[in-house]
């Protein structure tokens, strides 16, 4: 793993700012370009390649990525950036060229679509999105959802084994008063988007009589409503003893609201986010978190467009990349005798 020395001596800032970048402390006064960049080191010295890589042949191929994020919004939270780290180096390494394309007032750049052998399109869409995206080529990925899976490729995660790996772990610690904290997405802006984490969390803890609505708080997939969360949870004077939390950027700023109300992590409440973006492993404590392959999802993004275009496949593909629960010290078993209900 990739230390806050090696990050800052390769943005050519010092270790305390990167510290600061990496745990969303928002007094911090520093350009969105270095927070940027930050970002990108971290992940990028962290990754580590899952598989033997032979020479590629160079494709001379022209593909788009589309956004779903916009670049303040990957700050907030890593997870597309990452994806998108993975497209942009596989291409590289293949000699494909990569057209990247960001909403705009509502809608995607359509004419840059024109002339595209394919397009990756990374987050989540609706009807609209991919509508206008098939309308430019029919050879399309879309990674981290999957719309259509008679017509599109896709690389998606199975959220609710995830999930049930997280509540599993927790139960097995014995807790009983688990809450949830997480975030709810829109499509075309005003859709809401189903969430496999909340769902399951409702049904699995549902079926075993433990599930509380008292315990469930959503909001954004940032560090800030992480932060406004979890202060209401403080407020509500009946916390539960273990938080699975939709995103380490929103557990980051739920650390930092019960480390104002001086309640220790993991003593008096266990965490559990979700993604293992780099900066997991540098918060004190260092948090338990479902780890996602994300850069492997956006290499394997590639490889599934390349094989379509180059073996004249009709048939489409989905694959579902596994995920990994890492254990950590913001996590620990719950004293018997404690009080539960």
């Amino acid at each position: 793993m990739a230390t806050l020395k090696e990050i800052a001596e390769k943005v050519g800032v010092s270790v305390a700012t990167v510290s600061r970048v990496l745990n969303y402390d928002t007094t911090l006064s520093v350009s969105d370009e270095t927070r940027k960049r930050i970002f990108e080191v971290a992940q990028q010295l962290n990754y580590k390649t899952l598989r033997e890589r032979s020479q590629q042949p160079k494709e001379s191929f022209r593909f788009g990525l589309v956004h779903w994020y916009s670049e303040r919004q990957e700050m907030d939270d890593p997870y597309y950036m990452a994806i998108r780290l993975g497209v942009e180096k596989e291409c590289f390494e293949r000699g494909i060229e990569l057209v990247k394309l960001f909403k705009q007032n509502g809608s995607y750049l359509t004419e840059r679509m024109e002339h595209l052998d394919g397009i990756i399109a990374v987050g989540k869409f609706g009807p609209k999105d991919v509508n206008a995206f098939a309308s430019s080529t029919e050879h399309i990925v879309f990674v981290d959802c999957s719309p259509n899976e008679r017509k599109f490729d896709s690389v998606v995660i199975d959220l609710r084994k995830s999930t049930i790996t997280v509540l599993d772990y927790l139960l097995e610690l014995g807790h009983q008063k688990i809450g949830y904290i997480g975030g709810r997405e829109y499509v075309d802006g005003e859709m809401p988007i189903h969430d496999e984490r909340e769902a399951t969390f409702y049904e699995y803890l549902y079926l075993k009589g433990l599930y509380d609505s008292r315990y469930v708080w959503t909001g954004s997939f940032t560090a800030e409503d992480g932060y406004r969360l979890m202060k209401q949870a403080i407020s509500s004077n009946d916390l539960p003893t273990a938080f699975f939390i939709a995103s380490d950027s929103m557990a980051i700023g739920a650390l930092r609201a019960l480390h104002e109300a001086h309640i220790s992590v993991p003593r008096d409440i266990s965490l559990v986010g979700f993604n293992d973006i780099p900066t997991a492993a540098f918060i004190h404590p260092p948090l338990t978190t479902v780890k996602v392959y994300t850069e492997f999802m956006g290499e394997t993004a590639v490889e599934l467009l390349v094989e379509r275009l180059t073996t004249k496949r009709t048939i489409c593909k989905k694959v579902v990349v596994p995920t990994e629960l890492i254990v950590r010290e913001s996590s620990q078993a719950r004293l018997k005798g404690s009080g539960e209900k």
